[in-house]
């Protein structure tokens, strides 16, 4: 489970918070009380191993699916479709 950061105190103590994302996995950050993005780290300690479940992948099918997104970024036919993870 990540923290949870309001964004005026994480960016009074960005440092902190990446320090954090480091070290303990990813952090969030809120906005009105809603989640709007995590930091996660991108090399070194802390990082979860490949294959373990840090809770990212669900945070990210949490999401609220947006009617009419296909329609609205216009066709990509170039786009590989990929299977699901964990299928």
């Amino acid at each position: 489970m990540s923290a949870l950061w309001q964004v005026q105190e994480a960016k009074n103590r960005f440092s902190e918070l990446i320090e954090r994302a480091v070290n303990e996995g990813p952090q969030t950050v809120t906005r009105h009380g809603k989640p709007v993005v995590r930091v996660v780290a991108v090399g070194g300690e802390g990082l979860a191993a490949p294959g373990k479940d840090d809770g990212f992948v669900e945070f990210l099918l949490s999401m609220p699916r947006v009617e009419g997104f296909a329609e609205l970024i216009g066709e990509r036919s170039s786009v590989k479709q990929l299977d699901p993870l964990g299928e």
